[in-house]
C-alpha cells in the first residue's frame, strides 16, 4: 500500500498544526461557531445532535494492522471505545470533545492518516472496490488510480469551494462493487483492443433526486484519465447552481444540459488541459503501482480448509457466505461482517478493531480492507487458515454468517446521532436482524441486500438497496418509505415506491411480508429476490403490503 512522502508527512502535519490554532481560538472565544464551522468542515469536524463527531479518511478504503490499532487507541482514549465505518470507507468517531480532536488528528498522522476533505464542498474521499487487488475478476488493481486521485485533489487550489460536495468511486473489475453509477464520477475499468482503460460514468447520486450516472466517454486510455476528470470537475465547477443546495450537484447539472451538451465541453475543456500534462502524472502512477504490488502468494495446500468444511457445519455457512473468489485459487477474500445480528450495522469495538488487525498480521499480509456495505475485509488469506480465522473472529463477536444476506443491511447513524436525520435507521436495522434470526430463514432467502436511510440525504444508499427503507418526519411521526428493485450494482437501478409509508412499529412486520411473498413467488430457489422483482414486477409485494391495510401513514 502507498506510504507518506516528507512532503506527505509535512503537509499533514502542518493542517494538524493550523487546526489546532483554529481550535485554540474557537475554545478561547475569538471565533463564533459560525466562523470557526468552515474550519472544522476542512478538517472531517462535525456538530451532530449530541456532540461533535470526527470522520477519518480511508483512502479506498486500504488500511494496515498498524493503522487498525491507532483507531482503536483513538476510540479508547478519546470516544466511547468503538468507532462506526460508513459507506464512504471512512470511520466515524461520535463522542470527542473539542479540545481532543487536534490530538487526535495528531494521532492519525502518527500513522498515515487524516481527515482531510472527508466533508465540504470539494472532492470527498476516493472509493474503491473493496476486493481492489484480489479479486479473481479483476483486470488491473485501481487503487493506484485511486491515490493518484486523492493527491490530485487534496487541496486543489481551484476545487476547494465547489457548488457542493464532489464523490468519485473507482473500480477494475467488471462487476461493479463500488457503486460508481451512484456517484458525480464513476470510473469503471475495461480493455480495448488489450488495453485497459475507463468507462466514464458522470451524475449519478442519490439523496432528495436519485440519478444513475450517465456514460460520458465509453472508453477513455489511461493516460488520459486525470486531465479528464480535471476536464469533468472544472465545467461543472463553473456551470454548477450556487444558488439552491438542492440543485447544486453535478447530476443536476447533467439533467439540466443533457449528457450531450455536458460531454461536449468536457471535451473541449478536455482537449485545452490535455496538453499541459506532459507524463508527470503517469510517472507517479508509475511508481504508485509499485507500492501496490501484490504480496507474495505462495501455493498452500487447502486440504485443511476442506477438512474444517466437511466437519463443521458452522464453519460452513461462514465459508460459503463471508469468503470470495481470489485470483490465487489457494487463496480466499474474507469479508468480517459488522452486522451482527441485533447489532448496530457499521460499528466495532476497539477490541474488535485490534483483533482484526492481529489476523491481518498472522494471515492477511497486513492489508485490511473497509467497504461501502460497513464491513472489513481481509484480501489475502490462504484457504488453510480460513479454520483459524473464524475461530478468532467468532470469539470476539465477529464471526456472523450473513455476509450478503438479509441482515448484513447497510444503515446511516440516523436520528440516534445525526442533525439532519428525521427518523431512527439503528433500531429499525437492529430489530429487522433480531427478526430474521428468529424466523431461521436467512439462508433460505439468499442473496439480499436492505439498506436504510434516516433522512431524504440518503446516506444509507436506500435508493439502490434491492429493499430501500427511508426514514420520513411526518408530522412528528416516524414514517418509513418502501422501495423494491434497487440496485447498486453494473446493473445500477433506482428503486420504485411501493406506496404509502409505515409506522415504526410496522416496518419489521411489512418487511417480512415481502420476505415472504419472495419465497412464494420465486421461480426457483436460485432465482433471487432481485430477479424475482424483475421477472414479476412490484404487483405481488405491493398486495402482500397492503393487504391487511397495515400502511396508515401517508409518505407521499
Amino acid at each position: 500500500m502507498y506510504s507518506y512522502s516528507e512532503f506527505d508527512n509535512a503537509f499533514v502535519r502542518t493542517r494538524v498544526a493550523q487546526f489546532r490554532a483554529q481550535v485554540d481560538r474557537r475554545l478561547s472565544g475569538a471565533l463564533t461557531e459560525d466562523e470557526f464551522k468552515p474550519l472544522r468542515l476542512m478538517n472531517g469536524l462535525y456538530l451532530q445532535l449530541h456532540a461533535y463527531m470526527l470522520r477519518v479518511a480511508i483512502p479506498y478504503g486500504t488500511l494496515n494492522p498498524r493503522q487498525m490499532r491507532q483507531l482503536a487507541m483513538i476510540a479508547e482514549r478519546w470516544d466511547k471505545g468503538y468507532g462506526h465505518f460508513t459507506t464512504r470507507q471512512n470511520i466515524q468517531f461520535n463522542w470527542p470533545k473539542l479540545a481532543d480532536v487536534p490530538d487526535i488528528l495528531d494521532a492519525l498522522a502518527d500513522v498515515q492518516m487524516h481527515a482531510i476533505q472527508t466533508s465540504g464542498n470539494t472532492i470527498r474521499n476516493v472509493t474503491a472496490d473493496h476486493f481492489a487487488g484480489a479479486a479473481a475478476d479483476e483486470i488491473a488493481d485501481p487503487r493506484p488510480v485511486a491515490e493518484l486521485l486523492r493527491q490530485w485533489s487534496t487541496d486543489h487550489p481551484e476545487f476547494q469551494f465547489l457548488p457542493r460536495k464532489f464523490k468519485i468511486a473507482i473500480t477494475g473489475a467488471p462487476n461493479d462493487r463500488a457503486v460508481t453509477k451512484a456517484h458525480d464520477i464513476g470510473l469503471r475499468m475495461v480493455e480495448k483492443d488489450g488495453a485497459p482503460g475507463f468507462e466514464v460514468i458522470v451524475g449519478g447520486g442519490l439523496g432528495r433526486t436519485p440519478m444513475i450516472g450517465k456514460v460520458v466517454r465509453d472508453f477513455l486510455p489511461r493516460e488520459d484519465l486525470l486531465p479528464y476528470v480535471e476536464a469533468i470537475v472544472s465545467v461543472w465547477n463553473l456551470l454548477g447552481r450556487r444558488d439552491n443546495k438542492y440543485k447544486a450537484r453535478i447530476k443536476i447539472t447533467v439533467h439540466e444540459h443533457g449528457i450531450d451538451e455536458i460531454r461536449r465541453l468536457v471535451e473541449e475543456r478536455f482537449s485545452e488541459i490535455r496538453p499541459g500534462f506532459a507524463g508527470a502524472d503517469q510517472a507517479l502512477l508509475a511508481d504508485l503501482e509499485a507500492a501496490f504490488a501484490p504480496p507474495p502468494l505462495p501455493a498452500v495446500s487447502p486440504a485443511p480448509f476442506e477438512a474444517a468444511r466437511e466437519a463443521d457445519p458452522v464453519f460452513r455457512a461462514w465459508a460459503d457466505t463471508n469468503v470470495a473468489a481470489h485470483r490465487h485459487p489457494d487463496y480466499g477474500i474474507v469479508t468480517i461482517s459488522l452486522k451482527a445480528h441485533g447489532a448496530t450495522p457499521g460499528d466495532a469495538t476497539a477490541e474488535q478493531m485490534r483483533v482484526m488487525a492481529d489476523l491481518a498480521e498472522a494471515h492477511g499480509h497486513d492489508e485490511l480492507r473497509i467497504s461501502h456495505e460497513q464491513n472489513v475485509i481481509l484480501p489475502h488469506v490462504a484457504r488453510a487458515d480460513l479454520p483459524a480465522v473464524h475461530a478468532a473472529l467468532r470469539a470476539a463477536g465477529l464471526g456472523t454468517a450473513n455476509v450478503g444476506l438479509v441482515s448484513d443491511i447497510i444503515a446511516c447513524p440516523g436520528m440516534d446521532y445525526c442533525s439532519l436525520a428525521t427518523a431512527r435507521s439503528i433500531p429499525v436495522a437492529q430489530e429487522i436482524a433480531t427478526r430474521i434470526e428468529e424466523l431461521k430463514i436467512e439462508h433460505e432467502v439468499g442473496p439480499l441486500k436492505i439498506k436504510i436511510s434516516g433522512c431524504i440525504n440518503a446516506c444509507g444508499h436506500h435508493h439502490v438497496g434491492h429493499i430501500g427503507i427511508l426514514g420520513l418526519d411526518r408530522a412528528g411521526v416516524e414514517t418509513y418509505q418502501i422501495t423494491l428493485g434497487g440496485d447498486h450494482t453494473e446493473t445500477a437501478a433506482i428503486g420504485e415506491r411501493t406506496g404509502p409509508g409505515f409506522a415504526y412499529d410496522e416496518i419489521v412486520p411489512a418487511i417480512e411480508r415481502i420476505l415472504r411473498a419472495y419465497l412464494a413467488q420465486r421461480a426457483a430457489p436460485a432465482e433471487t429476490f432481485l430477479e424475482t422483482y424483475r421477472r414479476i414486477g412490484p404487483a405481488p409485494f405491493k398486495a402482500a403490503l397492503y393487504e391487511n391495510g397495515d400502511a396508515r401513514a401517508d409518505a407521499a
